[in-house]
């Protein structure tokens, strides 16, 4: 095969198609419309550049289509330009939220479009989902609206800040009852909620999760609670470096209760250790931290010793050794 029709095969074939026909399923709760996550039982693949690139969370594994190919079958070259060459018209499913466009004003910059937005305010659409759907107390909120650390989205969805050292907006996660994603056109940093001098640096995969901390924690004051938005981006890799050569700092990955937590958890500590930082593991009894927040939240409801922090930390959560 020439070298012009091996280029034309890597266009007209997704990474999502090679995906559907090995059997993975997209995760939509995890998937952004950058970032599309298919699972297949402990298997995860996400898909980047418009179906054109992809990266395996747990590995240092990533490519185009070919790659991706052989990365799953563990085949040679020849056998994997067949194999793609199959899929030539197979059209693989398209999540729903990608039909949607977003409502955006593409002649404002990123601190333009932030800025154009409406802080949340008690009673609003924002204020209600995180409230009510996620279960982040009003003392919290109130906090990251004081800090300009969220927005009103469309749709009753939450916009939550990444900004740069200098406090520049690069970014926001988005996160909402029927969608979420990151700002098109941003750029992954890191969301700060919190003080911003403080040595304690909890490090959550997405900021519902460290705001829901930060509500378990009842807003420690040495603490900034942050959010690498799902992502491993190397500006995000910078600002936690930078971040942990703080005299004194203590680096906590505060990831999730899985397995790509704890791939970041080992990331995270490598910092940790590069930067001669104390290090901490800290994960929640659930999945995240958001689910263990609601869970807290029905336990008081209910009356039960669940509802009371100061029996749910640091006994609902593990902890290690510090590495510094």
């Amino acid at each position: 095969m020439e070298k012009n029709e091996v280029e034309e095969l890597r266009d007209r074939v997704q990474c999502a198609a090679v995906l559907e026909k090995a059997g993975f399923a997209i995760d939509l709760k995890e998937s952004t419309r950058k970032a599309v996550k298919y699972r297949r039982g402990d298997d995860i693949i996400i898909v980047i550049h418009d179906g054109k690139g992809w990266f395996d969370p747990l590995s240092d594994a990533k490519g185009d289509v070919f790659s991706l190919v052989a990365h799953l079958d563990d085949i040679g070259f020849a056998e994997v330009l067949q194999r793609v060459s199959d899929l030539v018209g197979f059209v693989p499913s398209e999540p729903v939220w990608t039909r949607r466009s977003r409502e955006r004003d593409p002649d404002l910059g990123i601190p333009d479009r932030w800025s154009d937005r409406r802080r949340p305010w008690r009673g609003s659409m924002t204020w209600r989902y995180l409230r009510d759907e996620r279960g982040v107390p009003e003392t919290v909120l109130r906090a990251a609206i004081q800090q300009d650390r969220l927005r009103e989205g469309p749709r009753g969805s939450m916009w939550a800040a990444h900004d740069d050292d200098d406090g520049v907006v690069t970014g926001w996660e988005e996160r909402g009852p029927e969608w979420r994603g990151f700002a098109s056109g941003g750029g992954k940093v890191l969301f700060r909620l919190g003080p911003i001098g403080a040595t304690r640096l909890c490090v959550t995969e997405a900021a519902i999760d460290a705001m829901s901390l930060a509500a378990l924690e009842e807003l420690r004051s040495d603490s900034l609670y942050l959010s690498t938005g799902g992502g491993w981006a190397p500006a995000t890799e910078a600002a936690i470096r930078r971040l942990a050569s703080r005299p004194g700092a203590l680096l906590v990955a505060a990831t999730d209760n899985n397995e790509q937590g704890e791939v970041y958890a080992e990331r995270i500590a490598a910092i940790g250790v590069a930067a001669a930082s104390k290090f901490e593991r800290l994960k929640p009894a659930r999945e995240d931290w958001n689910e263990e927040l609601r869970d807290q939240k029905e336990g008081k409801e209910q009356g039960t010793e669940e509802g009371n922090p100061a029996a749910a930390y640091p006994a609902a959560a593990s902890r290690e050794a510090s590495l510094g």
